[in-house]
């Protein structure tokens, strides 16, 4: 072989030595390898500096105040976020409304009653003190306690039976929006159609029960298309409306009336008549609570007809631990 030439390839190398013949292997093609590299970008030494450590700071107690301090939480704690001072306030939601009206009208109600009862009783004393008088004369402080007592009271009756009248349509009107609105479905009579029938004298004793019934229908959750049956409680409504206003004209009349007989008649009518508005006022403040209840309950249980329960007591209850008070504590 020459300098410079290759020695001639042999397709089968041959065994090594200590092997069998038949062990000789044919060499591959062997593929050029390349190694992984990674790259990683470090930012060098000093370019960024460090952050010092926190040392935590040393507790020197509780803040002190030179004077008391005039800022806090606002007691806000049973309140809507609507009404919090700062945030701008977009009025009560309609059911929450309707239980405020409906507590300050049934309020109302209530102390009507209760005027109008006072009244009855001065009108009763009054017709007394005019039987008496037939057989015998009567003490001029006595009539005079009885005259200022049925002054009064028919005043405070007639001023709080404008406000109780005012706060009673205030609530039918939130009554028949939140009803209307719970069942889907338009009120059944417009606005002046429920003032036509509760204000104006003579058409009212007629459609201020029907315009009652119909709430209730509503409030009931009942078929819109079902016809309106009204239950016992806004029958005994009615009736008591209706014998108010027949009273309320018959007073009226009988007192144009001359006579003596018919002055004491009139006095005996009026003490009737305050007694049927304290009943109509007892009654009106129940209608107006329980549909509010059935209208905005307070919970799931109160919706359905449930009595809310209270506690009133709690006996053999263990009394809470108390931690002793520290030495040195100023109370």
């Amino acid at each position: 072989m020459h300098p410079g030439q290759h020695p001639p390839y042999s397709p089968v190398p041959p065994a090594r030595p200590g092997w069998p013949a038949h062990a000789a292997v044919r060499p591959l093609a062997a593929a050029p390898v390349r190694p992984r590299v990674r790259w990683v970008a470090s930012p060098p030494p000093g370019a960024v500096p460090r952050r010092p450590a926190h040392r935590p700071a040393r507790y020197t107690g509780p803040p002190a105040y030179p004077t008391p301090p005039r800022w806090g939480f606002p007691h806000v704690v049973w309140r809507s976020p609507t009404v919090v001072p700062g945030v701008p306030a977009t009025g009560a939601p309609p059911m929450q409304r309707l239980r405020m009206v409906a507590r300050n009208v049934t309020g109302l109600l209530w102390v009507l009653a209760g005027l109008a009862g006072v009244t009855a009783v001065g009108e009763g004393w009054r017709y007394a003190l005019l039987i008496h008088s037939r057989t015998s004369a009567l003490d001029r402080d006595v009539v005079g306690a009885s005259d200022a007592l049925v002054l009064a009271g028919s005043l405070l009756t007639f001023v709080m039976a404008v406000f109780a009248v005012v706060g009673a349509l205030w609530w039918l009107f939130l009554a028949r929006a939140a009803a209307a609105a719970e069942i889907g479905a338009e009120p059944p009579r417009p606005v002046w159609q429920v003032l036509v029938g509760t204000l104006l004298p003579g058409p009212n004793l007629v459609l201020a029960g029907s315009i009652l019934a119909e709430l209730e229908h509503a409030v009931l959750r009942r078929p819109v298309d079902q016809r309106p049956r009204p239950t016992r409680l806004v029958l005994w409504w009615w009736a008591a409306w209706v014998t108010n206003g027949l009273l309320l004209v018959t007073v009226i009349v009988w007192r144009m009336r001359d006579g003596v007989q018919a002055q004491a008649d009139s006095v005996l009518l009026s003490g009737l008549l305050d007694l049927s508005a304290a009943a109509l006022a007892a009654l009106t403040a129940v209608v107006v609570g329980r549909f509010t209840l059935l209208l905005a309950p307070l919970d799931e249980v109160l919706s359905r007809g449930v009595r809310p329960w209270q506690v009133r007591g709690v006996t053999g209850a263990p009394r809470p631990p108390r931690p002793n008070r520290p030495t040195g504590s100023a109370r």
